[in-house]
């Protein structure tokens, strides 16, 4: 019988010993929701403001896959379970935009949300006035340097036709589609904390997410109206 975890874990939990409770987030992204996981590569522990992987430039540090490489993230609960067993304070990332396919029989397959991506201050701006309208966005995940906007997964010949179609695109602005990632709550970073800005309502349905179409026109909008200059970040 199908194990039931989504209404046994909150994404926020945290363990006994004060640390965020990453195994269960994991869980409930791979089992629960089918979005394809799979952990990052840590802060340096001598330097935590530094990744521990090999690039001295790196540009995102503790908050990319690097052992395994991306095209490892999974759905399989036991593989969440062994590489969280054994390396419990890694970072959650997620592929985005990657196809999800259940070692439950019958379960079918399907794809993770993509995102799109700015830097702090202007999403916090372009958020507020998307509130003002009352434009439905879903959950929104939130670093010190930049906020993730989750999005329905969407191909880069869509991508292209979008973009094709704007007078204007703040160069600051990032698609997280096939092929891309980005780190998950409760995950901590060489950054800082990776936190929900908009969390995902509670229970074992994975989270509705608005098209892109919808995002980056409202986004854009807002920027221009709000006269926000979004630095290349």
């Amino acid at each position: 019988m199908r194990e039931i975890l989504g209404r046994r874990r909150r994404l926020l939990s945290r363990r006994g010993d004060g640390g965020p409770d990453l195994i269960g987030a994991a869980l409930t992204f791979a089992a629960d929701w089918q979005w394809p996981v799979l952990p990052g590569v840590a802060a340096d522990p001598q330097d935590r403001s530094r990744c521990a992987c090999p690039d001295p430039e790196c540009t995102v540090p503790g908050a990319h896959p690097f052992d395994p490489g991306l095209l490892a993230a999974t759905t399989d609960a036991r593989m969440v379970r062994w590489w969280w067993g054994n390396r419990p304070t890694a970072p959650i990332i997620l592929a985005t935009g990657g196809t999800s396919r259940s070692s439950e029989a019958g379960s079918g397959k399907g794809k993770a949300p993509c995102a799109v991506s700015l830097p702090a201050l202007p999403a916090a701006r372009a958020l507020a006035a998307l509130d003002r309208r009352g434009m439905r966005l879903g959950p929104v995940v939130a670093s010190p340097a930049r906020w993730s906007i989750l999005v329905k997964p969407y191909s880069m010949e869509q991508l292209g036709e979008l973009l094709y179609a704007k007078d204007f695109v703040p160069g600051s602005l990032r698609f997280h589609g096939e092929g891309g990632y980005i780190a998950l709550p409760p995950s901590g970073t060489a950054q800082g904390e990776i936190r929900w800005e908009r969390a995902p309502l509670p229970g074992s349905a994975s989270p509705w997410v608005p098209d892109v179409e919808a995002v980056v026109d409202a986004v854009v909008d807002a920027l221009t109206r709000t006269g926000v200059s979004a630095p290349e970040m």
